[in-house]
């Protein structure tokens, strides 16, 4: 069922720095990221160091979150495995696909993870709507979903439809951590060692795979001006 909802202002108290907008050149390993997070979420959680977006890609991998089945997992010794504290169940990390690790102090903003959810869709959907790409939210599915028309019609008699991008977040004394991951141009067939959130119904997409053949630059550019239309000033983190 098409989740219509309005965007998710998720808005900074008066005086709050602007959030830190940060960028890594080639993958990054998935343990030295989740222990960077883990730093990061104790500074903000103590007021030492403003809020922070981290962008990131992987080497191949799959994550389980607290809610994976094991059934899920088809191809254990495929890529490596790593459980995480996240929501959600099994998900694909690897190059071509941005990951945003989100790290943001709700006692600032609202503290409401729903409504910070539903936030993190709207960012991705402004960001797919910048390319003509309509992303949509489901009632049922997290996450953001293309439809596809020109694919065979479901066993339901509803269209076919793909997802784009996945979120899954954790939060720690009100400040977020993980995020969310938007399929640029990854290898698709990789997906095919998991099922995907739990999901099998449905397929995985790319911007590449839609016919857009767009630079993870300029997707980057389009990430963070959705971003500030939701959440507010970035700066530049060195």
């Amino acid at each position: 069922m098409l989740r219509t909802e309005l965007s998710h202002q998720m808005f900074p108290v008066q005086g709050t720095p602007p959030v830190r907008w940060r960028i890594s050149d080639g993958l990054v390993p998935y343990e030295e990221a989740v222990a960077t997070m883990e730093a990061e979420v104790a500074a903000i959680a103590e007021g030492r160091a403003p809020e922070l977006v981290w962008l990131v890609e992987h080497p191949p991998l799959y994550t389980a979150g607290t809610s994976a089945n094991a059934a899920d997992l088809i191809e254990p010794d495929r890529f490596p495995v790593f459980a995480t504290g996240r929501g959600g169940e099994y998900t694909y990390h690897g190059p071509g696909q941005r990951v945003a690790y989100v790290i943001l102090d709700l006692k600032c903003r609202r503290q409401d993870i729903r409504a910070f959810v539903g936030a993190l869709e709207e960012v991705i959907i402004r960001t797919l709507d910048s390319m003509n790409v309509r992303g949509e939210r489901r009632e049922d599915r997290v996450g953001v979903w293309v439809r596809r028309p020109e694919k065979p019609i479901l066993a339901d008699g509803t269209v076919a439809e793909d997802k784009i991008a996945a979120l899954g977040i954790r939060v720690r004394k009100w400040v977020t951590f993980h995020g969310l991951s938007l399929n640029v141009d990854p290898d698709l067939g990789h997906f095919t060692g998991i099922i995907p959130c739990g999901i099998s119904a449905y397929g995985v997409t790319s911007l590449v795979d839609l016919g857009l053949p767009v630079m993870m630059a300029d997707v980057d550019i389009r990430l963070r001006e959705a971003f500030e239309q939701v959440f507010g000033e970035t700066i530049n983190d060195p």
